[in-house]
């Protein structure tokens, strides 16, 4: 799909996911390093059998795909031999700190100059300028400032990170869909164009219900192990069994499936499942309506059953029956899934020594373009002779259309491009989120019977509920229009096949099979328009043994590993919060679809994706489970404990669960923070100059630590360090995030006038593009309120043909 296009990736370890997904998506991925290496090939897990700068397994995982070539950028040969390479370059990506590439006379305004076309990426902790850009950043400071860190763990206990650095590849897998959002725009105004990416930012977004709570709400959420916290209820996910844990929620669907099953094994007795209404229960359950058993006393039913069972027993018996009953999987239990076997998942990896593992497949499928990864990690420079070869005067992917230049100070990226939403939940609404907010017209079809299950739990607006009342749908799905039409009515099925041969693009988040048997599948849709792309994304993807798990984003992040790596290693699983895979899924979704309407810009071919949400998450574990296959190590969960860092903690402030979290990741760091606490005695022990001394003692550096942080706000205590060189950060609420003054310097929030909720300071962009004030245009729509609007003046229905319509009763 990006075939034309070449991409130069300066990044370190940190992320080099981004260049990966457009490496996976066929761009040339060109890693530009230092000489003898980047500082990637040193980062661990590493397999010490294999040849100098080829042991980091993490090298290997996110650089297949990619060519190499060394510069010496401080030389004035390795300087023009890089500004030739920009000069033929569509791309560029670097992590450096703010600043850092302009002071070396390479910045965007440097490189522009080369090449006035180009898209240049940053990432960095905070943005390139505001309150906070030059602040020492980790993933634990990351996770505690974005607000990840506040809905993580136990209440009783610490909040915790996941054990598995997670923060950096959000904001990575996020620059992936900035960079194609900004090609997209460069097309439309012919500019270079200059994208900060904000880890922090991208970090916020796996809040999910809880990102503007305290705006909507009144209050935090506030974190509280894997129970579910939805305004109408409060459930646990996860459920001991014989040999671990399994996550599920109590829908009409799993209910009415495992019941005989709990019938079956004496957990239940038949007139205790006579009393109740199962088919209405999960509805009840959600608005709070009367219920004969009780959530509590069903929990109890659930927790003496699933006791009984292996969790793989439970795993497999509810696929056949049709419940979801989602293992939480370690990483083994991961490359042991006979799924992800059956649909050829798993791509051969062969490393130097000879020996073949299993790396991660496509993160998305496509029926006319692949993804795939053609080349191993490359050797430091392995590729110089023949990239410099091939450099001509003028990429061929630079002359593309013309662009309008009166478009320029407002293009829009996405304008005229026109999507049918049919996707509910979350993944596919995020997804078409991102073309909304960027000028696609983007008609999102829902329908009242029954609505998308984020109309109905909060947190609602002055806590009055209401299916327009409700952020969590809302923050989903601003910019967008809304169809309400019943597709099992065969008039509302007209209609959405009338909105089909509209579009550009048809996107739906249905159960594997559920679009077909709405008569809407693959064959129908290319019929009616034979250019469209069409994208259906669910948990596991339309093919292999476990398509049919019906679920949402914590059924897949049990699966996908996330589970088993956060919260306490003496304790069942902490986190992550809510649905985790959700937050991951749509940017590798968005930035595939990106460049499928890219190839089809320049050939015409529409296609169909297929979306695994597991498939496309595991990418954020990909070295881990490269390296259970060489060392055996299984990540598990640790609280907030680093091995090679200390202090690495969250640590408690003056007032109450108020926590500021420290990682001392260098001796250099420790020093300074020992002169922040005034030498004490204790901290200038020999014993503690070092890591693992300072790892041996953690009890004693932790409670000493502890002494001094409880006298000091956190935000305080946060510059207090920071003014000292000592990586540190606030844990953020929502209450804390919606007056940060790095998100306030970005103009992060977006107050939008919405019919019922009023003011609503909707969740801004995890990016930006210098020169174009994005953000979301609309607010979320009103259920229908669109609908007339779409017939008349999108489908160009007549008063006649409206009257029919409305008579049938197809909307609503």
């Amino acid at each position: 799909m990006l075939s034309p296009y070449r991409v130069i990736d300066l990044t370190d370890s940190r992320a080099e996911l981004g260049p990966l997904i457009l490496a996976g998506l066929g761009a040339d991925v060109i890693k530009v390093e230092p000489p003898g290496g980047s500082a990637s090939r040193s980062e661990p897990p590493l397999n010490s059998k294999l040849p100098s700068g080829l042991q980091s397994l993490r090298f290997h995982a996110f650089n297949r795909g990619k060519r190499s070539i060394t510069l010496d950028l401080e030389s004035a040969s390795g300087r023009e031999r890089f500004l030739r390479l920009v000069a033929n370059a569509d791309f560029l990506f670097e992590n450096a700190a703010p600043g850092a590439m302009s002071a070396g006379g390479l910045g965007f305004d440097a490189l522009r100059e080369a090449n006035p076309q180009l898209v240049y990426v940053a990432i960095t902790p905070f943005g390139q300028d505001g309150p906070y850009a030059q602040h020492h950043a980790t993933d634990l400071t990351l996770a505690a400032m974005g607000g990840m860190m506040a809905l993580n763990g136990d209440a009783d206990r610490r909040p915790v990170r996941v054990t598995v650095p997670q923060t950096w590849y959000h904001a990575s897998a996020e620059s992936a869909v900035a960079a194609l959002v900004a090609h997209a725009r460069r097309l439309a105004s012919g500019d270079a164009q200059f994208v900060d990416v904000s880890v922090q930012a991208a970090v916020f977004w796996t809040g999910l219900n809880a990102m503007i709570a305290h705006a909507i709400q009144g209050k935090d959420i506030e974190r509280n192990g894997t129970l579910l916290q939805l305004s109408t209820l409060t459930t646990p996910l996860v459920f001991p069994c014989a040999d671990g844990e399994v996550v599920l929620i109590t829908t009409t669907a799993t209910l009415s499936r495992l019941i005989p099953w709990m019938l079956e094994d004496g957990t239940v007795s038949a007139e205790w499942v006579a009393a109740e209404d199962w088919t209405t229960y999960e509805v009840r359950m959600l608005t709070g309506a009367e219920l004969t058993h009780t959530m509590p006393a069903v929990q109890d039913r659930i927790r003496a059953f699933c006791a009984k069972h292996r969790k793989a027993e439970l795993f497999a018996r509810g696929l056949a029956d049709g419940a979801t009953l989602a293992p939480v999987n370690t990483v083994a239990d991961v490359l042991s899934l006979n799924h992800l076997e059956a649909r050829r998942y798993w791509q051969p990896y062969p490393l130097p020594d000879g020996r073949v593992l299993r790396a991660l497949g496509p993160f998305v499928r496509l029926s006319r373009t692949p993804v795939s990864f053609s080349r191993r990690a490359p050797a430091a420079g392995e590729h110089a002779e023949e990239i410099m070869g091939s450099l001509g005067a003028v990429r061929p992917a630079l002359a593309g259309a013309a662009p309008n230049r009166k478009t320029r100070a407002s293009a829009l990226p996405f304008a005229g491009l026109k999507i049918a939403d049919f996707s509910w939940i979350g993944v596919g609404p995020i997804t078409a989120k991102y073309f909304a907010d960027h000028g696609a017209t983007v008609v999102h079809v829902e329908t009242e019977r029954p609505a998308d299950r984020l109309r109905l739990v909060g947190p609602f607006k002055d806590n009055v509920p209401g299916v327009n009342r409700c952020q969590f749908f809302g923050s989903f799905n601003t910019s967008k229009l809304s169809l309400a039409i019943n597709l099992k009515h065969p008039v509302g099925l007209e209609v959405a096949k009338g909105l089909i041969r509209w579009a550009d693009v048809c996107l739906d988040s249905f159960t594997a099979g559920t679009i077909g048997e709405l008569g809407l599948g693959y064959d129908v849709v290319r019929e009616i328009n034979p250019s469209i792309i069409m994208v259906s994304t669910c948990l596991m993807g339309q093919t292999g043994p476990a398509a049919a798990l019906a679920g949402y984003g914590y059924h897949a992040a049990a699966i996908s590993g996330f589970y088993e790596v956060t919260g306490w290693d003496d304790r069942p699983p902490g986190g992550p919060f809510n649905a985790y895979t959700d937050t991951i899924a749509p940017r590798f979704l968005a930035a595939t679809l990106i460049a499928a309407l890219d190839h089809r810009r320049r050939t015409g071919e529409g296609q169909y994706i297929d979306q695994a949400q597991m498939e496309s998450s595991l990418y954020f574990l990909a070295a881990e489970l490269l390296d259970h296959q060489v060392s055996g190590c299984m990540p598990r969960r640790a609280g907030n404990d680093a091995p090679n860092a200390a202090p690495h903690d969250a640590y408690p402030c003056a007032g109450t669960d108020e926590w500021c979290v420290i990682a001392v990741e260098t001796d250099a760091q420790w020093r300074a923070l020992r002169q922040v606490l005034s030498n004490p005695d204790w901290a200038a022990a020999r014993a503690l100059d070092s890591a693992a001394g300072r790892r041996a003692q953690r009890e004693v550096v932790d409670r000493k630590l502890a002494e001094f942080t409880r006298r000091h706000e956190p935000r305080e205590l946060m510059f207090l360090l920071q003014s000292a060189g000592v990586p540190a950060g606030m844990v953020q609420r929502s209450s804390d995030l919606l007056e940060d003054p790095q998100l306030r310097h970005r103009k992060f929030f977006r107050p939008l006038q919405h019919p019922e909720m009023g003011e609503v300071p909707y969740e801004g962009h995890q990016f930006r593009i210098a020169g174009y004030d994005s953000g979301p245009r609309m607010p979320a729509p009103c259920l229908g309120e669109h609908s007339i609007q779409v017939l008349q003046e999108i489908l160009e229905y007549s008063d006649e043909d409206l009257a029919r319509i409305a008579g049938s009763g197809a909307l609503g």
